[in-house]
């Protein structure tokens, strides 16, 4: 148990390290707070079955292709998503924005799919695979306010002081009644979403759709625009899911 853990938290260092050539060892020791001589051991296992790669020229370490591999394969389980690309690739053209897909998993969200729009240069860029805390940003939101209450209140609980709770479940019933959610410069400086839910046949919320913007250029007018196209996508993927099923 030891060992993956280790071999975890190396991916993490890896996955989260900005520079694209790699990291070195040295940087790996002291990320992870391992010794260099257990830092070299594990790299070379790790080397063995795909899980990192070193570069022969710099011998910095980064992700190896596995990832990718397994990646896809959990990608593909979440058969939705081939269903409602089409709308999200539409949404993404009407709006000449980059909109998103996120997936609730336990106290956070992952972004498993971006459509991002070439005729738009100034974009919000959030990575696939980015885990977000579920109490923050539109499409977390949205998915929150879908949820049953006791649902809802039980993540809510290990995220939020209680003195913050009440508020907070406040700013969820308005979200249900309106039907979509909005956020403001809440995880980055100068940048809103507008999110709606995604449910399943069932009622289970299954994801929410949202549309990143820089908040410089955001008027009324444009808000009241991507808000009622996001409701519509909204709308269209229920049916999308729906005549699947």
């Amino acid at each position: 148990m030891q060992s993956i853990t280790r071999a975890m938290t190396v991916a993490k260092v890896l996955a989260n390290n900005t520079n694209e050539k790699g990291i070195s060892i040295s940087e790996l020791s002291k990320q992870c707070e391992l010794p260099l001589s257990t830092m070299h051991r594990l790299l070379q296992a790790m080397i063995k079955h795909s899980m990192v790669e070193q570069d022969e020229q710099s011998k910095l370490y980064r992700l190896g292709v596995v990832w990718l591999e397994y990646g896809l394969k959990v990608y593909d389980t979440i058969d939705y998503v081939s269903k409602i690309r089409p709308e999200l690739e539409r949404l993404s053209r009407e709006v000449e924005e980059s909109v998103y897909l996120s997936k609730p998993i336990s106290t956070e969200a992952m972004i498993v799919e971006r459509i991002d729009n070439e005729n738009n240069s100034i974009r919000i860029y959030d990575q696939l695979g980015l885990r977000i805390p579920m109490h923050i940003g539109a499409a977390n939101k949205s998915m929150l306010a879908a949820m049953p209450r006791s649902q809802s209140e039980s993540i809510l609980s290990q995220l939020l002081p209680p003195e913050k709770m009440q508020e907070f479940l406040q700013t969820l019933d308005q979200i249900s009644k309106q039907g979509y959610a909005t956020s403001h410069s809440e995880r980055t400086e100068g940048t809103s979403s507008i999110a709606v839910s995604i449910t399943d046949s069932l009622g289970q919320v299954i994801g929410a759709v949202s549309v990143g913007v820089v908040s410089f250029n955001l008027t009324e007018e444009r808000l009241a625009f991507l808000t009622s196209k996001v409701i519509e996508t909204g709308n269209n993927i229920a049916l999308r899911l729906r005549s699947n099923n």
